[in-house]
């Protein structure tokens, strides 16, 4: 069995799809990628047995199932020149590449038992505009919790609800919302289900910033993202997320604008001192300046001031904070200014875009 395509048109999406598997794995098929022909379409897949991605095109060959070593076939058509044409050969359990001058002997592995991921019985699905899924997953993936024994705090959960499409993260010391009015959706909407961490990221990290729509269907225990010639593939978290909106503060009655640009600077001249492993800073509020401070144990300190919006009128406040939640948090954000409200020095805030309501995140508060 035999084939032949270009380079150039193969590299991007096997670069895609190599980002699904697993590298590290101790299961050779694992570190592979199938090539599936049918009907004059090469079917590209990589899979992790959790996550799955398919990338289609066109192609001139007989039918075929195998698995080619994912990274190796990776690096060998990223380094072929530009405009070379493959010729691939499958004969038992070799593979033979040639361009030009060029020529590889790779070993294969059958593609009867390369870890597809069952579709199930679909029970929902919907239509949205690409960047704005991507946009969601962005901008709450964040706050994601990483290998937690609450296992459903290690995802993104997805829910609809009060006229909005919603995206929730947290790791128990902050979390991020961000939703969009359901007026961009057609179709069934879904009313909660929990994408696991790698498929955020890998799903987050394929999506454009585009207007072109996603077809997403729910299915039992996985979601299925359709894209251009992509199909993404994830199972789902099987688990209820905690009530997250009892994690927002109540009684605030202090808000300070800031500009979000001239924030971020401050905080990471500050963090150049910082502490690696606890990352702490202190924020002082007084008569419309913020003065931000950082210590570390060589008794070394950074400071920085920055005129805000803080009324006279207000206490003078003081709260310590984790610098990189600080920085994660108005990184969501594109606005001019943000707006973080406030109780005191010991109670969560709740920092917003200053006129954008669509992203919210909450930071529990450090001792310092």
């Amino acid at each position: 069995m035999k084939f032949q395509i270009g380079r150039d048109e193969l590299l991007k999406p096997l670069l895609a799809v190599g980002g699904v598997i697993n590298k590290r794995s101790t299961q050779p098929l694992l570190t592979n990628l199938m090539l599936q022909i049918r009907d004059h379409e090469l079917t590209l897949i990589g899979s992790d047995s959790e996550v799955e991605l398919r990338s289609r095109l066109p192609v001139e060959g007989e039918d075929l199932d195998t698995t080619l070593p994912g990274k190796t076939f990776i690096d060998i058509c990223r380094t072929l020149p530009e405009g070379a044409i493959l010729q691939i050969t499958i004969d038992g359990d070799r593979a033979v590449i040639r361009s030009g001058r060029s020529r590889f002997t790779l070993t294969t592995l059958p593609a009867d038992h390369f870890p597809l991921l069952e579709r199930g019985s679909q029970s929902r699905h919907f239509s949205i505009e690409q960047a704005l899924l991507k946009d969601l997953l962005e901008r709450t993936q964040v706050c994601m919790a990483n290998q937690d024994v609450r296992y459903f705090l290690n995802g993104v959960l997805l829910e609809s609800g009060e006229g909005v499409l919603r995206a929730v993260a947290t790791d128990g010391h902050r979390l991020a919302l961000c939703e969009y009015p359901l007026d961009t959706l057609t179709g069934e909407l879904l009313q909660q289900v929990i994408l696991p961490r790698k498929g955020a990221l890998e799903l987050s990290r394929l999506l454009e910033k585009e207007r072109s729509e996603v077809e997403v269907e729910i299915h039992n225990n996985h979601i299925r993202v359709l894209f251009g010639d992509n199909e993404f593939i994830s199972k789902l978290i099987d688990g209820s997320y905690p009530e997250y909106q009892r994690v927002f503060p109540s009684g605030c009655n202090k808000q300070l604008i800031a500009p979000r640009r001239d924030l971020i600077e401050s905080l990471r001249r500050a963090s150049i001192l910082s502490n690696e492993k606890f990352r702490a800073t202190r924020l002082l509020m007084e008569n419309n300046l913020l003065r931000v401070t950082v210590n570390n144990p060589e008794q070394e300190e950074a400071e920085e001031e920055l005129e805000v919006s803080y009324p006279v009128d207000y206490d003078r406040l003081e709260i310590g904070f984790n610098v990189t939640y600080l920085l994660d948090a108005l990184n969501g954000f594109e606005t001019e200014r943000v707006q973080i409200d406030l109780v005191d020095g010991d109670s969560s805030v709740l920092i917003t875009g200053f006129d954008d309501t669509s992203g919210r995140y909450v930071i529990m508060p450090m001792r310092l």
